[in-house]
């Protein structure tokens, strides 16, 4: 094997072996150790996938994907099942995603684990096995095997939210925690019986689950690629999640403990926007073009809906998760307008709002556990109390708003850019609505500040410390780093993908 295939086998294997070693190991402390340091493990050798010769990769004539790295071995022989893992330039930006906000969760329970829930250790083992799942589905190139990684997040997510959400051993918490998960599990559900049918339909029609032979249609009839879209489209609305689709984020963000709703935000609502890109429009492209107009609408009615919702919020947690309805709206419209330029700006606002919202879950989970409320009106005057947290706090949300020089930024812009260079009336209305919802982000975000950092503080944070803990630093500044990082060079993410992203769209259009 090369060193690209054992780094891709090695991606998946260590959290799977680490997982099952930090369930055995004697001593509480120790088990969590030692999760984070598998989940360092796993971080190099997600980064160490862009070695070697990518060449051309992209969409195009057959062989249709031209992965850097891939692993391709016999898997169900007798219905032509296969073991197919490949890595490129749309995914790995993810891989490395999903790996770096794993290693900082893991360190985080070093410190604290939430109360009232169970064992660190098995806390670690969960965030292990999650990311397996979610690495899993950013890697498979074989359709019932991306099927089977989309589904293997489902259990240890709801095990996460119900068994450590809530607060502390506060009864009505700990039920609505254990609500918020089974709202969470009966939607997943429902997108995954729709994702299921969905890969049924192409894998019937096509003979094949092979999504190197699938992308750009594989000979599907019309017919059939517009029932494959659809069913393939409202599964990733799920888990996106599109409005209306989108009822379960807010309460499992909310009621989540920090870590997972980090987990959540940054990297598992990533799964359906990459599947709809790499599965949804590249096996169904004229599915994808029929669908768009729609798409598209329904994209710009969650960045509106998301926005006027925030603006109406009083509780931290709240806002940061409805305000993913908003921002993943622009990842959504991005994709819908099929351009190179919305589909970079989908990818570039997939990584922006996994490292910026995974910072702004880390912060308010901060500001949660010190003032033990996450009520606005009771959390006034941070900025004197705690001026780091709060300095923090609002180089997040200008980051989140979309501040030029920072990763929120290029996505937002560029979606709206997008819309307009696809033109007609339709998109233009939409590029505009879409803008408008840039303008409300600001000013709930603004809102935000001006509540929570501003003013005389409050009786909670009137007793907050000014010190902030070496692990929390230690989980925040790379967050911080990356974000200016992709914000003043974007070319760290959308350097790699320029070649897959014009071939996909040549296929598509």
């Amino acid at each position: 094997m090369s060193l690209g295939q054992v780094l891709l086998v090695a991606v998946l294997a260590l959290p799977a072996v680490g997982a099952a070693l930090v369930a055995v190991v004697p001593g509480e402390r120790a088990a969590r150790l030692l999760g984070t340091a598998v989940a360092g493990l796993t971080l190099v050798g997600a980064v160490l996938l862009v070695l070697g010769d990518h060449g051309w990769f992209g969409y195009g004539p057959a062989p249709a994907v031209q992965p850097w790295h891939q692993v391709d071995l016999p898997w169900v022989p007798g219905l032509d099942l296969r073991f197919h893992l490949g890595v490129d330039g749309i995914s790995w930006p993810l891989v490395v995603l999903t790996a770096l906000l794993t290693l900082l969760c893991c360190g985080y329970t070093v410190r604290r684990v939430p109360e009232g829930g169970g064992s660190g250790r098995a806390l670690v083992a969960l965030l292990l096995v999650v990311e397996v799942g979610i690495l899993g589905t950013f890697l498979a190139l074989d359709l019932v095997l991306f099927f089977v990684f989309f589904e293997v997040v489902l259990l240890p997510m709801y095990a996460i939210i119900a068994g450590w959400g809530g607060t502390g051993a506060d009864l009505p918490a700990r039920e609505a925690a254990r609500a918020a998960a089974r709202k969470f599990a009966l939607y997943t559900l429902f997108g995954s019986v729709l994702l299921l049918v969905g890969v049924f339909v192409v894998v019937a029609a096509a003979g094949t689950a092979d999504l190197v032979a699938l992308t750009g249609g594989a000979g599907l009839s019309r017919g059939t690629q517009l029932a494959a879209f659809t069913l393939l489209g409202l599964a990733f609305a799920v888990k996106a999640p599109l409005w209306p689709l989108h009822s379960w984020l807010p309460d499992a963000h909310t009621q989540a403990p920090t870590v997972g709703s980090v987990i959540l935000a940054g990297v598992l609502l990533k799964m359906g926007t990459y599947g709809l890109i790499r599965v949804a429009v590249g096996v169904a492209p004229e599915g994808a073009r029929w669908a768009a107009p729609v798409l598209g609408v329904l994209a710009v009615a969650a960045i509106l809906v998301g926005s006027l919702v925030c603006l109406a919020q009083e509780d931290l947690k709240r806002l940061i998760a409805y305000s993913s309805v908003g921002h993943m709206g622009f990842v959504l419209l991005g994709v819908a307008t099929l351009t190179a330029t919305g589909i970079q700006a989908a990818l570039i606002g997939n990584v922006a709002h996994g490292v910026i919202t995974g910072l702004l879950f880390f912060l308010a989970g901060a500001v949660k556990d010190r003032a033990h409320t996450g009520a606005l009106a009771e959390l006034s005057g941070l900025r004197e109390t705690a001026p780091r947290l709060a300095g923090l706090l609002g180089f997040a949300a200008v980051a989140s708003l979309g501040l030029p020089g920072l990763a929120g930024f290029w996505g937002e812009a560029f979606a709206v850019v997008a819309a307009v260079e696809r033109g007609g009336p339709l998109w233009t209305t939409l590029a505009v609505l879409a803008a408008v919802g840039g303008a409300l982000t600001a000013a709930y975000f603004l809102r935000l500040l001006r509540r929570v950092t501003h003013g005389r503080p409050s009786p909670v944070v009137g007793r907050f410390t000014p010190a902030l803990a070496g692990v929390e630093l230690t989980a925040w500044v790379p967050l911080v780093l990356l974000a200016l990082a992709v914000g003043l060079v974007p070319t760290l993410v959308l350097g790699y993908a320029t070649g897959p992203v014009d071939a996909l769209v040549g296929v598509v259009r």
